[in-house]
């Protein structure tokens, strides 16, 4: 199996193995933590704790993760901020050592508690690499991989999701007239945005994004940045960002970690312009990086 298969089952869960019995993931069996009138289309994270292999890497995490923005997760290398990305759709159950407890709730529902599909939880939740990961196969396979493994799907209404996703990643008119020839031999930036294309075609609530322009061209950079800012009317968005000038230019929300801890969280304007710890202070001021 190529990498950029094993990324996709990985990522959203397609060929999804047993659970690592090795690994120990606890999160209060109640899957339904509220109910359907309750639902809420944030994600909640309460008390996440995360140790791998003994290192507690994520320290009693509670935030709040609000729909249709941008949220990026800032902080020092090494902070956790990964960590905490992939924890949202499950990623890091095939990680050896692990051991997870605590609750994050999508869509109302506990994702780490031990009644809960993992499929299930992936669909919601679109994922962006640092480097892009196109399938082995042609541009148009590409986006319809993923729609016709969940459904049904007659060749004409696909036709039209390929489009669809196409446009909304802005590679349309770029790729409209070679559907069928590879997805490799397109640009870095152009796999980046078919990447994106790939996850909006399964209906996610949000996309996470891991540096998702780190391995770009500014121009190319810049392109997703737009992609993010008019996404966010019908998506949440949650980036991980190593750029503290990216976070300025695009977050509403911002989440600033530091060892493992979310040290302070709030909209975009307040923490930038008025932080209320020091520790967060010393970062913006570029103390420490």
């Amino acid at each position: 199996m190529s990498e950029a298969l094993k990324f996709f089952r990985n990522a959203f869960g397609y060929f999804s193995k047993p659970e690592n019995k090795k690994n120990k993931i606890s999160g209060k069996d109640d899957p339904k933590v509220f109910n359907l009138a309750q639902r809420n289309p944030d994600i909640k994270i309460s008390n996440l704790n995360i140790y791998i292999n003994g290192n507690h890497i994520l320290k009693n995490v509670s935030t709040t993760i609000p729909d249709k923005k941008i949220t990026c997760i800032i902080g020092p290398s090494g902070c956790g901020k990964t960590t905490l990305l992939k924890s949202i759709n499950r990623l890091l159950d095939n990680t050896q050592g692990v051991k997870i407890n605590g609750t994050v709730i999508v869509d109302g529902e506990n994702i780490y508690d031990s009644k809960t599909e993992i499929t299930h939880v992936r669909t919601k939740l679109g994922l962006l690499s640092q480097r892009p990961t196109p399938l082995p196969m042609s541009i148009y396979d590409n986006i319809a991989f993923g729609v016709k493994l969940h459904s049904k799907t007659k060749k004409r209404e696909l036709n039209a999701i390929v489009e669809k996703q196409l446009k909304a990643a802005g590679l349309w008119e770029e790729v409209k007239n070679r559907l069928h020839t590879p997805a490799a031999a397109l640009s870095i930036g152009q796999q980046q945005r078919l990447c994106l294309a790939r996850g909006l075609a399964i209906q996610p609530q949000f996309i996470l994004g891991d540096e998702a322009t780190s391995a770009l061209d500014p121009i190319s950079s810049k392109h997703i940045e737009k992609l993010f800012m008019e996404l966010r009317e019908q998506y949440g968005i949650i980036l991980v960002t190593h750029t503290l000038r990216q976070a300025l230019r695009i977050a509403d929300h911002v989440v600033f970690m530091y060892l493992g801890e979310v040290i302070e969280e709030g909209p975009a304007e307040q923490l930038f312009n008025h932080p209320k710890h020091e520790l967060t202070k010393q970062y913006l001021s570029g103390e420490f990086s």
